[in-house]
């Protein structure tokens, strides 16, 4: 079984800018198996497709396709793979003040700070938002430093605007400023992300933290408000809710793909997390698609 290190990205502006703006064709921003975080606030657009958000505690499934703000040193994962399906994907990334804190400061652009102060939960933007701003980030690949800038202005205004938006880590999200802890947490959760379809053992867990069972229980609901098992199971309903979306197989095998070794414990946890029947799921996501 895999423990991956957690990996922090440096990332360096693009030339001639104070922020990076990246745009992938399809298919080719392959980073959804590397969890990762970085100081800069990332601002991610997936123009379609399907896929999984896992950013911080929270993981969940996004359908036709996401707009995504992600605050400073919040980990992560990509959002797009080769069986996404999405257009394409704008990825932004800027440091907190790089706009100066004068700048931000102004009662024009102050509010800017505040968007960024609630991106640290990270934020999901709803379809009107996205249609608003979606095709003027994508536009940003074809203009002169200086016209992106603002540009990017434009939009972070729109975001701070938006009414249609869900703080993903709504609870909180407390990583430390301690970098142990972070890698720690970061280790953890690349061992949950790659080992979620077999059992996980508690004490294989605090192992890997260098911990006491009891004291890694602790740590895990303290870092992120939730217990072990109660994310592991959200993870495993994630990864359920995406084949039932995907793969026109039988629910009890989505079950054991998924990770739960019993049917009965699958059913109720999906029901208990999505609000719905596996079946329910998939009927009414076959209803919204026709």
């Amino acid at each position: 079984m895999k423990t991956l290190r957690p990996s922090f990205e440096v990332i360096e502006p693009s030339f001639g800018s104070s922020f990076t703006y990246t745009h992938y064709p399809k298919n080719t921003n392959l980073k959804s198996h590397v969890w990762h975080y970085h100081p800069e606030v990332e601002l991610v657009f997936v123009n379609g497709g399907s896929g999984k958000r896992q950013i911080g505690s929270h993981v969940s499934y996004y359908t036709e396709g996401d707009l995504i703000l992600i605050g400073s040193h919040l980990p992560h994962c990509g959002f797009t793979d080769d069986t996404t399906g999405n257009k394409n994907e704008t990825v932004i990334q800027m440091k907190p003040d790089f706009l100066g804190e004068s700048f931000l400061g102004l009662p024009e652009t102050k509010n800017i700070n505040a968007l960024f102060e609630k991106a640290k939960g990270g934020i999901a933007f709803g379809t009107e938002t996205r249609y608003l701003v979606g095709g003027r980030m994508e536009a940003m690949a074809g203009q002169h430093p200086f016209e992106r800038l603002l540009g990017l202005i434009s939009v972070l205004h729109d975001l701070e605007q938006a009414e249609d938006y869900k703080v993903l880590n709504a609870e909180g999200f407390a990583l430390e400023t301690q970098m142990q802890d972070n890698d720690r947490i970061n280790m953890v959760f690349n061992y949950i992300k790659d080992n979620f379809q077999e059992p996980i053992a508690l004490e294989e867990m605090a192992t890997i933290a260098t911990m006491t069972v009891p004291s890694f229980c602790r740590y895990f609901k303290k870092m992120t408000r939730k217990t072990f098992v109660q994310f592991v199971n959200e993870y495993r309903v994630v990864h359920a809710c995406k084949l039932l979306a995907e793969k026109p197989i039988p629910i009890s095998e989505v079950c054991y793909e998924s990770g739960f070794n019993n049917f009965s414990h699958f059913n109720k946890s999906f029901k208990e997390i999505t609000g719905k029947s596996a079946s329910q799921y998939r009927h009414e996501l076959r209803a919204h698609l026709v």
